[in-house]
């Protein structure tokens, strides 16, 4: 893997160095609160690729800044639709799996994961089962608790729903996308974007692009709000 930016990187870096495992941990690494989302796409700007899965779009590239920002976390958020997808299971890092139904999807069950769903879905509260909101699930109260009992840094994996509730409700703090050389076509139906849901009118600014093998590895950080 080479850098081609990487303007927030700890020491300086040429464009066209390489860059080793250690040096990806570093740059995904952070000292502050923090919910950073995280994406793959095709060149065509499909989430997922012809099965209806993030999986399949992935490449081994990606898959390096994936494991490195799962080890700067200290707790992932994955939306159910997601989780039920891409088959989601209990993770060396705690997981808080968001949905409006009282109960995780089966892949997910045991290993400590947490439930964030609403006071209507009927669920009990309890330690792994949270209720954020009455009718519909309050992203800040999961995002507050979240940080109060795992930590300050926050991984969201999607799916595009979530990942566009949270940006609209000013929750996001960075944006890590990868491009894979693929293209499925299809309508935003069966292929979404990385956002799929509400408008939102939201700035960015460049912390570091990396290329491997035609994979495109960025990271941007959010200068403006939604308007």
């Amino acid at each position: 893997m080479r850098i081609l930016i990487a303007d927030h990187a700890a020491a300086p870096v040429t464009p066209g160095d390489p860059i080793d495992d250690a040096g990806i941990d570093a740059l995904y690494a952070s000292t502050e609160p923090l919910l950073r989302l995280n994406f793959v796409a095709t060149l065509d700007g499909a989430a997922t690729g012809a099965d209806g899965r993030s999986g399949t779009i992935n490449s081994d590239a990606d898959h390096r800044g994936f494991t490195a920002m799962r080890r700067a976390a200290d707790v992932l958020l994955v939306g159910a639709g997601t989780a039920r997808a891409e088959g989601y299971g209990p993770a060396g890092t705690p997981m808080v799996v968001i949905s409006s139904r009282p109960e995780l999807p089966k892949s997910a069950r045991g290993g400590g994961v947490v439930l964030a769903t609403t006071r209507s879905s009927g669920a009990t509260a309890g330690e792994r089962v949270w209720l954020c909101g009455e009718d519909s699930v309050d992203l800040a109260v999961v995002v507050s608790r979240a940080r109060e009992t795992f930590g300050p840094h926050l991984l969201c994996e999607g799916g595009p729903t979530l990942a566009a509730e949270l940006v609209a409700a000013g929750l996001v703090d960075e944006l890590a996308l990868s491009w894979t050389p693929q293209l499925v076509g299809g309508g935003r139906d069966s292929h979404p974007r990385v956002l799929d849901g509400e408008a939102v009118d939201v700035e960015l600014t460049c912390r570091h692009l990396l290329e491997e093998d035609g994979t495109l590895l960025g990271l941007w950080r959010v200068s403006g709000r939604s308007r």
